[in-house]
Formats: C-alpha cells, structure tokens, sequence
C-alpha cells in the first residue's frame, strides 16, 4: 500500500507562485512515476506534470513554460512549483504515484487563481 501526503496550495492572485509537495509512503518501490494531476469544477481529472523514478518528464501543453515538477527519490517526495498561474489553473490539484499498474492519489488540495 501507498500513502501520499500533500502539503501547498492556497489562494494566490494571477500571475502568481504555488508550491505543492507531496510526499509518499509504503510500498513505493523504486520503479514509478509521480505526478500531479487536477480537477477543476464540472470537468474530468487531467494530468498536468509527470516524473519518472528515473527523471524522464512530462508536461501537459498548459504547464510547459510555467510549471516545473521535481522529486528527491530520497524523501520519496514529489515538488510542483507553479509560475505565472492563471484563473484557470484553478482547481483540485491530486498527488499520484503510478506503480506496477496501479494508481495511489492523495486527498487532493485546493488551488485557487483569483482575476
């Protein structure tokens, strides 16, 4: 079993900063991907960044340029560091490590991007 723990988000005005962590635990193994995805309200649950265990990345089209993902194989620990953020970053951001086929989330944690 994997637990995630999420720490960061908030309420930030556009243009902005927010840094999210995450931090797993359990059987995590050292083969996997972390990352992050979000939710925003009435819409699907998309991926916005992912990190290999061997550091290969993905961004989706809107993070590129403004977000940076990172992890310390170390402390288990995934990092989202959100730049120059805008109204519709706003959302549910979910912390997901993907091993061996299965998906673990974390509890999920607010972003808000305010006009």
């Amino acid at each position: 079993q994997v637990q995630l723990v999420e720490s960061g988000g908030g309420l930030v005005q556009a243009g902005g900063s927010l840094g999210l962590s995450c931090a797993a635990s359990g059987s995590i193994g050292s083969m996997n991907f972390m990352g992050w995805y979000r939710q925003a309200p009435g819409k699907e649950r998309e991926l916005v960044a992912r990190i290999s265990s061997g550091g290969t990345i993905y961004y989706t089209n809107s993070a590129k340029g403004r977000f940076t993902i990172s992890r310390d194989n170390a402390k288990n620990t995934v990092y989202l560091q959100m730049n120059s953020l805008k109204p519709e970053d706003t959302a549910v951001y979910y912390c997901n490590v993907l091993r061996g086929g299965l998906n673990y989330w974390g509890q999920g944690t607010q972003v808000t991007v305010s006009s």
